[in-house]
């Protein structure tokens, strides 16, 4: 295990070892740079101040050669006076005496200056001895002290080997610990996660046999909503022929008036009270509207009543399913019936045979046998081939009609498939994604069951 130590400016990393045995030579070599520099210094003051009793020393001498030449041109120049005075024998002696005086002068001051310059060779040669053995003194002494810090460092260096050691060991017992530890940790968390398994299956399998009561109540209640929405849609669809019967009553027949009977009255669905051109009231005509999958007898029976209430002189049942004997539109037990495919052409004859039956009872009234050559005229088959041929012409016009919309079906239903296409294509991906993200995405209403129905995904 290594111990780093990381730079705070440059983030290099080195071993601490390192850094310290740096650290202590860094600091013996500048004290030894010091020392030594101090030394050098010493040194250089003490050889300054040699040159400069050296130069004062010459400057001296110089100042004494001086003197000396001076005292001894002046001494020769007074001998000289002196000797012009003498005789020649006399002035030989005494220049012998002034070349040996000055012989004797010069020996002496060369002695004088060969002691001079011996002393100050002994006094270099003792300070320089001096400076040196300072100088090797502080190198011992730098050199005991650098071998006392690597003596020390080496110590450290064995402390740190033998804290290394000791966090070794200690790092392989923790180690051992951490994994015996985590051994019986995971004993542990297989048994914890044996026994969430088991309580998450349990939790599952309660989900699912949640899930499949309530897809049980979903398919029963979906089957109750299609069974109502059958019913409404029937009798919605009732509604609306009947509101369609309506609007078309009063459209070809604008002068007419026509009457909806509001519902849970009983009654005919509408009543068409006919009007001829003089404003006279010439009859009625009750419907009954009707969009079953089945002809029902009872309509008959109950249409009749309504007529006798009503005192309508014709009633008519619009409906989608004829009875067998009758193809597009007929008569039975009094009644009329046709589909409301039809039931425009007929219309339009029964009000015209309204409108002359008025016309001839008020021309013959009292005359009951004109009002029974009108009956036996309605009932003839002369009558009735007229109206299928009139029907004829509207059925002419309406095939064409039909064909028309079972074109325009065609396309819707192409249209329609499309459309569930892409509704189902965009259910399953919404699924798909729903079952991978979960909750995390936000729920489709118009994809959703609804309030009390939702299902929730686990994320």
């Amino acid at each position: 295990m290594e111990n780093n130590i990381k730079c705070p400016n440059c983030g290099f990393q080195f071993p601490v070892e390192g850094a310290l045995f740096n650290q202590a030579e860094e600091q013996i070599r500048k004290e030894y740079e010091k020392k030594m520099a101090q030394n050098a210094s010493i040194i250089k003051q003490q050889k300054e101040a040699l040159e400069k009793e050296k130069v004062d020393f010459e400057k001296k001498k110089e100042k004494e050669n001086e003197l000396f030449t001076e005292r001894l041109t002046k001494k020769i120049e007074e001998e000289r006076l002196r000797l012009k005075k003498i005789s020649d024998e006399e002035l030989e002696q005494r220049n012998r005496f002034f070349n040996e005086e000055r012989e004797r002068m010069r020996k002496l001051a060369t002695e004088e200056i060969e002691q001079k310059t011996r002393q100050l060779d002994e006094e270099k040669e003792k300070l320089k001895k001096q400076a040196q053995e300072e100088f090797e003194l502080k190198i011992r002494q730098l050199e005991e002290e650098n071998e006392k810090r690597k003596n020390e460092n080496k110590e450290l260096k064995n402390k740190e080997l033998e804290i290394l050691k000791r966090e070794v060991e200690l790092k392989e017992k923790q180690e051992e610990f951490q994994l015996e530890l985590q051994k019986k940790f995971l004993e542990k968390q297989e048994e914890l996660a044996a026994e969430i398994r088991k309580k998450e299956q349990e939790k599952v399998d309660l989900r699912i046999k949640e899930y499949e009561k309530k897809l049980e109540d979903q398919k029963k209640l979906v089957e109750e909503m299609q069974r109502k929405a059958e019913q409404g849609s029937m009798q919605m669809q009732g509604e609306v022929q009947e509101i369609a019967l309506e609007d078309l009553l009063r459209a070809d027949f604008p002068f007419d008036i026509i009457d909806e009977v509001p519902k849970g009255v009983r009654g005919a669905d509408v009543i068409q009270t006919v009007i001829n051109p003089l404003q006279q009231v010439c009859g009625k005509i009750i419907y009954e509207s009707k969009r079953t999958k089945a002809f029902s007898d009872q309509w008959i029976e109950k249409l009749k009543e309504d007529q006798r209430e009503q005192s309508a002189v014709i009633a008519v049942i619009v409906t989608e399913v004829l009875p067998k004997e009758i193809e597009r539109f007929g008569r039975r037990d009094g009644v009329w019936i046709c589909t409301y495919h039809d039931v425009k052409s007929l219309i339009f004859i029964l009000r015209e045979t309204i409108l002359r039956e008025y016309s001839i009872r008020m021309s013959h009234e009292n005359k009951g046998d004109k009002v029974e050559l009108l009956y036996r005229y309605l009932v003839s088959d002369d009558f009735h081939q007229r109206v299928e041929a009139i029907v004829e012409g509207f059925s002419s016009l309406k095939g064409e009609m039909d064909r028309e919309k079972r074109a325009m079906m065609k396309i819707w239903k192409e249209r329609e498939k499309q459309i569930e296409k892409v509704i189902s294509n965009t259910i399953d991906m919404y699924g798909s994604i729903r079952g991978i993200a979960g909750n995390a995405i936000a729920p489709v209403k118009a994809l959703e069951l609804g309030e009390g129905y939702d299902v929730d995904v686990d994320e």
